[in-house]
């Protein structure tokens, strides 16, 4: 452990071998769709959808069959009523969205915001794989947007997670010059136009990019799929630290905050409230699941108490 603080891995940066190593805890991260109860905003439970189904024949129209399902063009072409027969997929898609934008590299407790995505990500892939589901994703930031089609075995997690790894974000070049578009919201678009009905979609972000775009696109995405928010943030976001004077940077510019100013902390938290706020009334409006983790969290317990695996334990 001292080894891993004194060259930064998995503080500000994280490390290939920690990703593959995660493996051995997968197995206490089911995502069986008669398993999971996970908890939506509002404390609500839900099970997960599961797996789509995938078109299997079509047969003669029977009483009591859906009219939904007729197969219009056989029915056309045969000249009798004809309904399409679905059966269950054997391999469920799981798509992993990972934020690697700037907001992502901050963190006062344990390590950064994108390292702890990263794992959570990788804890996701490897139990993907474990039950047989295929796995894909999409990995972006403000600079480079990665994405990998969903496939089976342990290949796939293998170079979904070096493709974390090796992502350019972790360069440390990251550029002051402002984005003139919503790259959240672009990396959503595509995730949509990529996903097929029935797939389990986790998005692990800090969102701080919401909007109306955001909006529209993870309406689309949760018609026909499972959407998971795992809302990852930091202690310092949600409230200032304890009255005093001090200086942050974050490498290139430099910000002093005055936290003995009461209306200051107040302004500050409330900030943070409204934006977690926001959060939870779009799950609830559009029936996604969320699942806050924070810096300072044990990511597995975390991760099991929000997937209803079992309680979190109170904190003072």
């Amino acid at each position: 452990m001292e080894r891993t603080r004194e060259n930064g891995d998995d503080i500000v940066r994280v490390r290939l071998s920690s990703l593959i190593g995660l493996n051995r805890d997968a197995n206490s991260i089911p995502l069986i769709s008669n398993s999971i109860k996970a908890h939506k905003a509002g404390g609500f439970l839900s099970a997960f959808r599961g797996r789509g189904m995938e078109f299997h024949e079509s047969r003669l129209y029977q009483p009591g069959d859906d009219i939904r399902t007729i197969d219009w063009r056989v029915t056309a072409r045969s000249g009798k009523t004809h309904t399409k027969v679905y059966r269950e997929e054997r391999e469920r898609p799981v798509l992993l969205w990972v934020d690697l934008q700037q907001s992502m590299f901050f963190g006062t407790r344990n390590c950064y915001k994108s390292v702890l995505a990263s794992k959570l990500a990788a804890l996701m892939a490897w139990s993907s794989v474990q039950h047989g589901d295929r796995l894909g994703g999409l990995i972006f930031s403000e600079q480079e947007h990665i994405e990998a089609r969903p496939k089976r075995g342990k290949a796939a997690a293998l170079h979904f997670i070096r493709q974390l790894v090796e992502h350019s974000a972790w360069s440390g070049d990251r550029s002051t010059q402002a984005v003139e578009e919503n790259t959240g919201a672009q990396a959503l678009n595509r995730l949509r136009h990529v996903t097929r009905p029935g797939s389990l979609v986790v998005l692990i972000s800090d969102f701080r990019f919401l909007d109306e775009t955001c909006r529209r696109h993870l309406a689309q995405l949760a018609r026909h799929n499972d959407v998971v928010l795992l809302f990852t943030h930091d202690p310092l976001e949600q409230a200032l630290p304890p009255s005093g004077y001090y200086r942050l940077t974050d490498g290139i510019s430099e910000l002093a905050i005055d936290s003995a100013n009461r209306a200051s902390r107040a302004q500050y938290q409330q900030r943070f409230s409204q934006h977690h706020e926001t959060i939870e009334q779009l799950c609830n409006q559009l029936q996604l699941f969320l699942i806050d983790i924070s810096t300072a969290d044990d990511m597995l317990e975390a991760l099991q108490a929000g997937l209803g695996l079992r309680r979190l334990r109170k904190r003072s």
